[in-house]
């Protein structure tokens, strides 16, 4: 285990070992021995998620392993997940898993896991932290490989001149039959963010987000993936829920649409994943001509191997 992979776990389990308690972000940064900065700068840096949002989300994660495996009332279970009331527990809980907390108890469904930038998830009481590994499926594998390495290319990319970025790929592929060829890794990349806001805004019922004409503070990497992180994080709320339903053969009209068009959720994933697959692939190996010191070839195999090193 590198040392990154060793902080990461060292970071994680504070975060881990902190669900019995009313931490705040103060008191977690103490028992890391660090500053309430440097914690977290350093976390957000090496688990991809900030240790309020992992928190929280792990204790949502174990009031529904508490739902669906004891009979802890769930005034009890809202309480032990240090939401004031029952009220806010119940919120906070059809947010994330898009049904109330009594509904899931009695559905009783064997997945409790949330959407997750690591692959770190509530285990069994006495357990410890789980990684992705323990049990994922073809959703998580396609969805965490985007995710992890769409973030990757961006981090490296802003390690670029504005003009490697918009340097000609003299390429005349069209990658999914629409508009122009990508000229350049920024295209490239705002391509690959701009799939996901799109259809994160069909899925939602949100409006078309803004697709030309962009201001340059808009197309850095650094604004890319703020937009990128966004946009996510609501792709993966609603897909997650999709999967956790078995849902994928289920129909949503997409109002962006004209005339508005009937999809798959199945079928909108899986056209996601196949275009920005490419156009990752497409990305890395510019980056690589362009000399960013980004190693790997794409492959899943390669998140997979991300999530047994931390």
């Amino acid at each position: 285990m590198d040392a990154d992979s060793k902080e990461a776990a060292r970071l994680a389990g504070v975060v881990g070992n902190s669900l019995d308690d009313a931490a705040r972000a103060g008191d977690l940064a103490r028992k890391a021995y660090q500053s309430r900065t440097q914690f977290y700068r350093v976390f957000q840096a090496v688990i991809a998620e900030s240790p309020g949002a992992m928190r929280r989300r792990l204790l949502l994660e174990r009031a529904a392993w508490q739902l669906t495996r004891t009979r802890v009332p769930v005034t009890e279970i809202a309480l032990d997940a240090h939401y004031g009331s029952l009220e806010a527990f119940t919120r906070a809980f059809r947010k994330a898993f898009q049904v109330s907390p009594s509904l899931y108890r009695r559905m009783r469904p064997s997945h409790i896991w949330l959407p997750a930038p690591n692959g770190i998830h509530f285990g069994a009481p006495g357990e410890p932290l789980k990684g992705a590994m323990a049990s994922m499926d073809l959703f998580d594998r396609f969805a965490g490989t985007d995710s992890w390495y769409t973030r990757r290319l961006l981090e490296h990319a802003a390690t670029l001149a504005d003009e490697q970025l918009d340097r000609s790929l003299n390429t005349t592929a069209k990658v999914d039959g629409f508009g122009a060829p990508d000229r350049s890794l920024r295209e490239i990349l705002e391509r690959v963010v701009m799939t996901k806001e799109i259809w994160t805004a069909a899925l939602v019922g949100g409006e078309m987000p803004p697709t030309e004409n962009l201001p340059a503070t808009e197309r850095t990497p650094a604004a890319l993936l703020r937009r990128f992180e966004k946009a996510e994080a609501e792709f993966q709320r609603v897909l997650g829920d999709v999967r956790n339903r078995g849902a994928w053969d289920d129909t949503f009209v997409d109002a962006l649409c004209e005339p508005a068009e009937t999809f798959t959720f199945g079928g909108v994933f899986a056209d996601v994943i196949t275009f920005n697959t490419y156009r990752r692939l497409m990305a890395l190996d510019a980056l690589q001509r362009l000399g960013a010191p980004m190693q790997g070839f794409g492959s899943p195999i390669e998140y997979e191997a991300s999530l047994t090193a931390r």
